[in-house]
């Protein structure tokens, strides 16, 4: 018996991160993680339903991150009934064996999988339009050459696009992260991913900290 993860890695969905460290927590052997632009195929998906065993525990993030509709939630509800696969969802608070989440009523799983379709469509629309940013936004390999104005305005173009604090610290010239996060602080930039949140607010001197 083995406990499986799945999350697709949609970088504008909140909370990634918290589900990441919930299914670690939870002892999750194996964490998938999809690619946004494989959003139609879900190889990753296939390939870990057709592992799945008797007496597995499959670990989701939320059923409108793993499924895309209310079909394949019905077919995912009775696959596992079937292969007698625990199910836990950890945003819907639904755990198949009724155990984790006992203050989740009937109403309330009734209520998500009412939302399911319009919470699929909207993940769609929102990785199909980050796929088609990313496509027309073509990242150089350096920014060092770039006026103050267009360094700073391709820093937080990059950021709002899904790239990492590493990649673009990577191509800034800059010799510090702090520089990167300066610019997205000055230009009221939301820090949404990894272990940021918010704006950064002014750094503490060690006197005061002291």
């Amino acid at each position: 018996m083995a406990k499986i993860g799945y999350i697709f890695n949609a970088a504008h969905q909140e909370g990634l991160d918290c589900d990441r460290a919930w299914m670690k927590e939870y002892g999750c052997i194996q964490i998938i993680e999809e690619a946004t632009d494989h959003e139609a195929l879900r190889p990753q998906w296939k390939q870990l339903m057709a592992n799945l065993d008797r007496g597995d525990e499959l670990v989701i993030s939320k059923f409108s991150n793993a499924v895309r509709g209310s079909r394949e939630l019905s077919t995912l509800i009775e696959y596992c009934r079937v292969k007698v696969v625990r199910i836990v969802s950890i945003n819907d608070k639904i755990d198949s064996k009724g155990i984790l989440f006992p203050e989740t009523t009937a109403a309330q799983v009734l209520e998500i999988v009412g939302a399911l379709p319009e919470e699929v469509i909207a993940l769609r629309r929102a990785s199909a339009h980050q796929i088609q940013l990313q496509k027309s936004i073509k990242v150089p390999s350096s920014i060092q050459g770039q006026s103050r104005d267009e360094r700073e305005k391709t820093i937080v173009a990059m950021y709002n696009n899904g790239h990492s604090i590493d990649d673009i610290w990577n191509i800034s010239g800059f010799r510090s992260k702090s520089s990167v996060f300066r610019i997205l602080n000055k230009y009221g930039v939301k820090l949404n991913r990894g272990k940021f949140s918010g704006p950064l607010g002014k750094r503490k001197s060690k006197e005061s900290e002291n």
